[in-house]
């Protein structure tokens, strides 16, 4: 590459989590003196945490940036997650839970759920839950991190975190800047475009100030200042499949020792999450304002508390769906700037994520060859439609017809590739799938039985090994989770002893 071709100058719009993410990952693999990183954020300007919950690859990500995680958790006052409880979901009172990791051990070359889907009315089987090392950790209240060894029983645990999403943008924020990013404080109250090109060469601050770059991350939230309101990209509306548009949130009182789950409350018209961290529990409303009023919304959240609330419910506006183009000219938008999925299966920073990570194994020179944004488009639809897909899938599967609500997104048309996974699964169990698909074998698996989808049949691939030996061999792999569990501290006690936030433990008596 020609050094008059190599970006100098990259402008990050916007901070929060999504800003200072994108600062962190690439002013670490970057090399120092490569290109000036500025981000530019006004305290005028509010940010809208994108999550509060998360999904197994944040781990990745905290390894690529060389994390202490003991530290990063009682900086973040987070606390550890194996996976989602639904309630109410498939039908009133019930339950079921999507954990993280996977069922069982692949046997006879075979996904496990196939051969539990064969012997599952057997007496002693039981449910599919009984088979997964998270979910009975969930349920104990206990936890231990990953074992190395894949010889161990916990090699099979895999976990996430809850975090203050306002903490970790300030703990991001500390990592970029100490590797040179350069913070700016200020409003920007222009974008200059380049009259032939139509490429953004600067934006301008409420100082008067022009701050030029090669390459703008547009991290500016819903509006979408660069990649919008600039450049006039468009934005494909999914609200036919998914109608949620509104949201309350308001953080209440900790009671009790932190749960390792987050909890997803379906409503009338929409669901409740409900996310403990070590100092508060978040809580929030997702709502379809079609379907219910902002004062009963305010209702049903602050009835469903656990705890004294905090504060006023903050209210959010959306319309879930994605930008056409996540590459367009020299913008690449992140986080909300790009689209907006509910925080069903907090989704939201992992896209963050794979935006950022994506954009460095396709990082432009100035000449932004057209080839290479394609590319970076093309995955990152397959990204947001997969995660689509996999949300609607919790809405209409089910059998809830008590209001307007569930009857409605129960009848709506699905997306044929959603259409697809249904009738595979609901054949012979079957789940098909790419590698790189972020909702793997289980979390489809556990959601589609959680909804009440049970397949008619199973892989006939299954039925070689005599029932009575593979009956056995399911025993044994549910006794080796009950004894890795048995092992296990409770997740207070593994929190107290290696990362217990230090603002709690100060105000502990002497």
């Amino acid at each position: 590459m020609r050094q008059d071709q190599k970006i100098g100058r990259i402008v990050i719009v916007g901070g929060g989590t999504a800003g200072w993410m994108a600062a962190a990952v690439i002013s670490k693999n970057l090399a120092p003196d490569y290109a000036q990183i500025d981000l530019i954020e006004s305290a005028e300007i509010g940010t809208v945490g994108v999550g509060e919950a998360t999904i197994p690859p944040i781990l990745t990500l905290n390894r690529l940036l060389g994390i202490d995680e003991n530290e990063f958790v009682r900086r973040t006052q987070a606390t550890y997650k194996l996976g989602i409880q639904f309630r109410n979901w498939g039908l009133l009172g019930h339950e079921y839970v999507h954990p993280f990791g996977t069922y069982g051990a692949d046997l006879e070359g075979l996904p496990f759920h196939q051969h539990w889907l064969r012997l599952r009315d057997q007496a002693g089987v039981g449910l599919i839950d009984a088979y997964s090392l998270p979910i009975m950790a969930m349920k104990a209240g206990r936890f231990v991190r990953t074992a190395e060894d894949p010889r161990h029983v916990h090699s099979r645990m895999a976990y996430a975190y809850h975090f203050d999403a306002s903490l970790y943008g300030g703990f991001l924020r500390e990592l970029a800047t100490a590797r040179g990013v350069n913070r700016i404080e200020a409003k920007i109250v222009d974008v200059a475009l380049n009259a032939e090109t139509g490429f953004v060469e600067a934006v301008v601050l409420d100082d008067g100030r022009r701050v030029k770059g090669d390459l703008f991350i547009d991290c500016s939230g819903f509006r979408g200042l660069l990649i919008e309101q600039a450049l006039k990209t468009g934005y494909e509306d999914w609200s036919h499949w998914l109608p949620m548009d509104r949201a309350l949130a308001v953080p209440c009182e900790a009671v009790g020792a932190p749960t390792l789950f987050t909890r997803s409350t379906a409503h009338d018209a929409g669901w409740q999450w409900r996310i403990q961290l070590q100092h508060r529990t978040g809580n929030g409303h997702v709502y379809a304002s079609a379907f219910t009023t902002e004062e009963a919304a305010r209702d049903t959240l602050l009835a469903n508390l656990d705890g004294k609330p905090l504060g006023d419910p903050r209210p959010l506006r959306f319309v879930t769906g994605r930008r056409k183009k996540a590459w367009n000219k020299n913008v690449v938008s992140l986080g909300l700037a790009s689209g907006f999925l509910e925080p069903l299966e907090s989704t939201s920073i992992h896209l963050v994520q794979s935006g950022v990570t994506t954009l460095m194994s396709l990082f432009p020179d100035k000449r932004f060859d057209q080839a290479d944004i394609d590319k970076y488009n093309a995955l990152m639809r397959e990204e947001y439609e997969h995660a689509r897909d996999f949300i609607i899938l919790h809405y209409h599967a089910g059998e809830r017809d008590d209001s307007e609500f569930w009857r409605h997104v129960r009848a709506t048309d699905i997306p044929d590739s959603l259409k697809e996974r249904i009738d595979l699964f609901r054949s012979r169990g079957r789940v098909m799938g790419r590698n790189e698909d972020l909702f793997a074998h289980t979390s489809w698996v556990a959601v589609m039985l959680g909804q009440g989808i049970m397949p008619q049949g199973h892989d006939p691939m299954a039925d070689q090994t005599p029932a009575p030996q593979m009956t056995a061999r399911l025993a044994q792999i549910r006794n080796v989770i009950q004894s890795g569990v048995a092992a296990m501290p409770t997740h207070q006690q593994f929190i107290d002893k290696h990362c217990r936030a230090d603002s709690l433990a100060a105000k502990e008596p002497a």
